[in-house]
């Protein structure tokens, strides 16, 4: 039987054993490391078990500690589910997902199918743009981003790593001319706002003195690459990117060194707050579709 206050008791106690810290279990919760440790404290005394074991960096759940957290994580997120969508008044996507529109288009939607055959009432709304996301309570529960993995207050895994790799069309005029880096450097070249660009590729295949005639720029990827399928020039396409117009025919790899890429792409949320049952059906998925692809 639940006693009067558990439900701050058992929010403190699920923050601390998420953050394996009371210190940033208070720090998400504005309370004081104190006041966190008297809810757990007095949590324990309701139940009459240890639910962390205390050292000196942190604290660790005990056997009886992580089956309350798998119980108290799954319970508050579906509770936080049901208080924004009564505070928003609307029926939102329950799943909100900010990523890449190159990468959404290329890599994600052709295996969306497989999500919905295994979840098919999860609702899921995406979001695309250039500009970081901000994950504040009004934000996104997930987020692929292209980096290097560090970005304060989020929690990052890593999906998968990237390669460049030049690309053109075989029914570009002297395609098959196209055999060493010295011979792409002469041709017309199309580069997106990637990153890294043509001038990192020819440093790396060590062109000197290269002076690439980016003929055609696009901030868009997939348009630099409809642009190398129409007999434009060479892209530097990024490999998970190009699949489908390689797999197609539209766009060929020339036999010329591919680069592999500075930045990877991570699944990341927000650190201080819960992913809710989809938004975590969501996330175990991708990231057992994208483990061929980790190095």
């Amino acid at each position: 039987m639940l006693r009067s206050g558990w439900l701050p008791a058992l929010a403190a106690f699920e923050a601390a054993a998420r953050h394996q810290n009371f210190a940033h279990a208070a720090e998400e919760l504005s309370l004081t490391a104190g006041a966190v440790g008297h809810h757990v404290r007095k949590l324990e005394g309701w139940l009459g078990v240890q639910l962390f074991h205390r050292h000196a960096r942190g604290v660790l759940l005990t056997p009886d500690g992580r089956r309350l957290a798998d119980a108290a994580g799954s319970s508050l997120s579906d509770l936080d589910e049901v208080v924004r969508g009564i505070r928003s008044g609307r029926d939102e996507p329950r799943v909100r997902i900010a990523t890449l529109h190159s990468w959404l288009v290329a890599w994600l939607q052709p295996r969306l199918p497989g999500f919905v055959a295994a979840h098919p009432d999860v609702r899921i709304g995406f979001e695309t743009g250039f500009a970081l996301t901000r994950f504040d309570d009004g934000g996104p529960d997930l987020g692929i981003r292209l980096g290097g993995g560090q970005w304060p207050g989020l929690s990052a895994r890593l999906l998968m790593d990237e390669v460049l790799v030049p690309v053109a069309s075989p029914s570009l005029p002297g395609f098959d001319g196209l055999r060493t880096p010295a011979d792409i450097a002469a041709a017309r070249l199309i580069s997106d706002a990637g990153h890294q660009g043509w001038h990192d590729w020819f440093r790396w295949t060590r062109v000197r003195e290269a002076r690439p005639d980016e003929h055609y720029q696009f901030t868009d990827s997939n348009a630099a690459l409809n642009a190398a399928a129409l007999g434009l020039g060479v892209a530097l396409a990024r490999e998970r990117i190009v699949a489908p117009f390689l797999e197609s025919g539209q766009l060929a790899r020339l036999p010329v060194p591919s680069m592999p890429a500075r930045w990877s792409y991570y699944l990341i949320h927000p650190s201080h707050r819960r992913l809710g049952a989809d938004a975590q059906a969501f996330a175990d998925w991708l990231l057992r579709e994208s483990a061929p692809y980790r190095p």
